[in-house]
Order: C-alpha cells, then sequence, then structure tokens
C-alpha cells in the first residue's frame, strides 16, 4: 500500500510534452525528473521488489516530509534528524491472522536531493529506498551484518535494474573472500 503524506505536492498530473512545455514557461517549478510517481507505478515496484526480496505480507509505503520523517526518527529511533528511509518491521507485534511485514516511511524531500546528487529521477531514487527498507523489513541490517546486506541489497538492485543503492554510497563495501568478507569502511 503506498500512502502520500497531504503535505506533499506531488505536482499537477500531464503528459511528457506539455510538463516541458510547462518547465520552459516556468522554469522555477519542480522538474518532471523530480515529480512523485504515480501511485500505480510505486505499487509495481513495490510488488516486484518484495516479490525479489522474498519478502511476505503487507508493507505500506508512506511518501512523507522531512519533519515527518525527523517526527517518526526522533519518536522511535532517539534520532532528532530527517533521514531517507525508516523500518517498521511488524515482527511480534501483529495478532491477526493477517501477514503484514512492515511499514516504511520515505522523506520525499531528502529522496528528490540525493536524486538530484545521483543524477537521476526521484522515481528511481524511492525504489532505491524501499528497497533497502524491505531489506530492513526482512531483517537485514548493514550496520551489524558484516555486509550480509550490502550483498543482498547489490544483488537485488542488479535484479531489478537499479544503480548504486544507499550502502555503498555511504563508503561501505564488501571486501576479502567467500570464507572472510568483511565491511570496510573506505575514506
Amino acid at each position: 500500500m503506498i500512502i502520500l503524506d497531504p503535505d506533499l505536492d506531488p505536482g499537477p498530473k500531464r503528459s511528457l510534452q506539455a510538463a516541458l512545455a510547462h518547465l520552459a514557461a516556468r522554469p522555477d517549478r519542480v522538474r518532471w525528473s523530480e515529480r512523485i510517481p504515480s501511485i500505480p507505478t510505486l505499487k509495481r515496484f513495490l510488488a516486484q521488489a518484495q516479490d525479489a526480496a522474498r519478502l511476505n505480507g503487507q508493507v505500506s509505503v508512506l511518501l512523507t516530509t522531512d519533519a515527518a520523517v525527523r517526527k517518526l526518527n526522533r519518536q522511535f529511533r532517539g534520532k532528532n534528524k530527517a533521514t531517507d528511509v525508516l523500518s517498521f518491521p511488524a515482527g511480534a507485534f501483529i495478532g491477526s491472522s493477517e501477514r503484514i511485514a512492515g511499514d516504511l516511511a520515505i522523506s520525499v524531500e531528502t529522496a528528490r536531493k540525493q536524486a538530484r546528487e545521483q543524477g537521476h529521477a526521484l522515481t528511481c531514487e524511492l525504489q532505491i529506498l524501499m528497497l533497502h527498507g524491505l531489506l530492513h523489513l526482512a531483517g537485514y541490517d548493514h550496520e551489524t551484518d558484516d555486509g550480509k546486506m550490502a550483498r543482498r541489497e547489490m544483488r537485488l538492485r542488479a535484479k531489478l535494474g537499479l544503480p548504486q543503492g544507499l550502502i555503498e554510497r555511504a563508503g561501505e563495501k564488501t571486501v576479502g573472500t567467500r570464507q572472510g568478507r568483511k565491511k570496510a569502511v573506505m575514506s
């Protein structure tokens, strides 16, 4: 399930030609590549990424603002700052028979900034963040798993046609042999 925060301005829907003409006339507006993709587009990717990650159960994705993510980050992680994606695994909190994997909260403002820095569209960045969050819901933790999540994310990004992921951007990479893989921080 994809949920758009009403505080977000996804911009008007228009054809590519109309968007380009509008951009030419009003360069101060959000570029086509920085617009929030449609809900069906995001749902299709979410289903595809969940299948690739072998994560069963319902996942809700909230696309929201930096302020909202900052509040969630402060409330649940004790960190008073905005971030790109937060993952909330359902864990043992669910008592119903319906399988729920968990929730993701993604800051569209941060995603837009990162997309610009990486030179790709917001849609691509949102997909990278969803995949990263799904792996956290599946139990991976790149801060403690000696590169297991990084390797899994790399394989899934290749399968899904996505560019460099968050772990690689942060400067972590897997090095060593199959038996002695270690996480190295690049300077």
